[in-house]
């Protein structure tokens, strides 16, 4: 079976956060934007794929038609003992693009599209590619974006505890906010910190002695920037919290430089960013063998959460992260949203289990 095409479709859902917001620098974003890969085969099967795109959707694009379509085309559909060294190949024909970024972005998409293929052929879901099964349901978390008033962010805390969600987290940097979700959600539920990378070692420090009290499971990103891994194994040692990073990480080398640096109690890589499932297995196994915990980047809503549910399945422990947020529409009929015990489960379906709602596709297509 022959690859004879690789597209890439540039998709906008409009969303509604509430009192929440989601920026790049003064603009707020409002929609998500996301980049469908799609791998045609000469015996009509397709596979789906997911590249990173929040606010960079057209040079995704551009970097899966331009980089990674002429790489695959005519190429042997692999099975799953092939996919890596197809994808090492690939990675080494654009290493002179970058190893990190936008080109990474772009071949995370085509391998969760080949993992998707080498499945269906196989008549099977993912996950049973990749180990043994042992969860079918995956616990959520929301993600809440940013919200700045305490009191908001108690109310949205007790909303999300309403719809199921077992734990939270917040994408705040100021102590009165982490309290105040503290106070709204009780001692027990989890409660996570992303800060995006603001802070000096020095500042980071100050600020975990500062939320102790508030027992955060981890604080994520708290320094930038995110590759000073020397920074972040600092606070660490001396904040007194665990540090989780890893979603701006890619491949498994750079995950390595992280976890040998102590940086880390939680890595955190993102299935569409860091090189696809072939990569996010290579830093699951390096994460197990040196006693690091795996926490998956994944507020998607794409392949890439489909891919992410699929790597949680055969694991016995990680969250899936969810975007606090109503979309207008969804590609998956929401099957793959959060039930009222707050789990989604793993698709049982061949492949990532569900093929995009082409209408939706063309409704939300950006040309």
């Amino acid at each position: 079976m022959d690859i004879t095409d690789v597209r890439a479709h540039h998709i906008r859902i409009p969303y509604d956060s509430g009192v929440a917001s989601f920026r790049q620098g003064a603009s707020a974003i409002t929609a998500l934007d996301m980049v469908l890969v799609e791998v045609s085969t000469d015996a009509g099967l397709t596979g789906w794929g997911d590249a990173f795109a929040y606010v960079c959707p057209r040079t995704t694009r551009s970097a899966v038609e331009e980089m990674i379509a002429p790489q695959a085309r005519g190429l042997k559909v692999p099975d799953a003992a092939g996919i890596p060294a197809m994808m090492e190949q690939i990675q080494r024909n654009l290493h002179l693009f970058g190893r990190y970024g936008i080109t990474m972005f772009a071949i995370s998409g085509l391998d969760i599209a080949l993992w998707d293929l080498a499945a269906k052929i196989e008549g099977v879901p993912v996950h049973r590619l990749l180990g043994e099964t042992r969860r079918t349901a995956i616990p959520a978390y929301a993600s809440l974006l940013r919200i700045g008033s305490p009191d908001n962010i108690a109310a949205e805390c007790r909303k999300a505890l309403a719809l199921g969600y077992s734990a939270i987290k917040l994408h705040e940097t100021t102590a009165p906010a982490v309290f105040a979700a503290r106070e709204a959600i009780g001692p027990a539920i989890p409660l996570m910190v992303d800060m995006n990378c603001p802070l000096t070692a020095a500042q980071a420090i100050a600020f975990a002695t500062t939320c102790r009290d508030a027992r955060p499971m981890f604080l994520e990103e708290p320094v930038w920037p995110p590759e000073d891994f020397a920074a972040l194994a600092e606070v660490r040692r001396k904040g007194g919290l665990d540090i989780a990073a890893g979603e701006n990480a890619c491949t498994d080398y750079q995950f390595r430089q992280m976890m040998k640096a102590g940086a880390v109690s939680h890595a955190q890589p993102s299935v569409i960013k860091v090189g696809g499932i072939t990569e996010f297995l290579k830093v699951a196994a390096l994460a197990d063998r040196l006693g690091v915990k795996i926490g998956p980047h994944s507020p998607y809503f794409g392949p890439g959460l489909l891919a992410t549910l699929h790597l949680l399945a055969t694991r016995d422990d990680g969250l899936v992260e969810m975007f606090y947020l109503k979309r207008e529409a969804c590609l998956w009929g929401g099957r793959a949203d959060v039930d009222a015990t707050g789990h989604v489960a793993v698709p049982t379906g061949p492949g990532l289990g569900y093929e995009p709602d082409r209408g939706v596709m063309e409704r939300y297509r950006v040309a």
